[in-house]
């Protein structure tokens, strides 16, 4: 069975709150298809004028997203390939970026390599205790490249840092909360999921122009990153290519 061709997103519109789930069952996983899909239902969620606040969240209930598909990334032979695979990401990062509505993330579980990214890359990220975090991609051989400005942008240079270095430790989600990756940490999915209620129904009465422009505000200085995360997607691309990584993959492919 290809893997790469699995997965699904889901859309719910209510009471002026469009909710985004996204769903593979390789842990969440996201293959380059499903990327896709889902920066164009957060673009198309950002120009309805139904929708005041937009929620992003995952199935599932002990992983909210292990990153990048093995099966698309194993299967990479050339370049442009590799480009386009990891443009996928950066596709989301920026959709997220320039989405001109608050999107309120969902976190319910492990967020692994381009999971944190998302994460990162939403206005406000709430999670439970099991939540935990991890940039696994230098452990295979890349590196968080695409997402690293996002992270950054969070967390801080010495906390990326760490992260990036430290590629195959789990960090607690009360660490990512410390840091400011989270919001807050709930001891359950129930809790959590009241907690977003909450938020959304005072954000849905609040002036959209208002978020509008405060959103801009929160995101000066990143204006530069369609750039910007094109060229890390070629950075990432090439490396894809390597004896090394190939092999590291196939070794950590295996142990999954």
């Amino acid at each position: 069975m290809d893997k790469t061709k699995l997965g699904s997103i889901q859309i719910h519109n209510q009471d002026d709150v469009c909710t985004i789930m996204f769903s593979h069952p390789a842990h969440n996983s996201l293959p380059g298809k499903l990327l896709a899909t889902l920066a164009d239902a957060i673009e198309t969620a950002g120009i309805d004028p139904s929708v005041k606040v937009i929620v992003l969240k995952s199935g599932g209930e002990r992983t909210f997203c292990a990153g990048a598909s093995f099966d698309e990334l194993i299967a990479i032979d050339n370049m442009e390939t590799g480009k386009k695979f990891f443009s996928g990401f950066a596709n989301v990062i920026n959709a997220l970026r320039k989405c001109p509505k608050f999107v309120i993330c969902r976190v319910q579980g492990k967020a692994i390599g381009g999971g944190v990214g998302i994460a990162a890359a939403c206005d406000y990220t709430m999670a439970t205790k099991f939540a935990a975090i991890k940039l696994s991609e230098l452990a295979v051989g890349i590196g968080p490249f695409v997402v690293g400005p996002a992270v950054e942008r969070k967390v801080g240079v010495s906390a990326m840092s760490q992260l990036t270095i430290n590629a195959t430790e789990l960090q607690s989600a009360e660490w990512a909360k410390q840091k400011g990756l989270y919001t807050e940490v709930y001891d359950s999915a129930e809790e959590l999921d009241a907690a977003i209620e909450t938020l959304t129904e005072k954000l849905v009465g609040s002036n959209p122009d208002a978020m509008r422009l405060l959103k801009k505000v929160f995101w000066q200085g990143t204006e530069h990153w369609d750039d910007l995360l094109a060229e890390r997607a070629a950075v990432s691309g090439q490396l894809v290519l390597s004896d090394f990584t190939k092999n590291a993959i196939s070794k950590f492919k295996a142990k999954a």
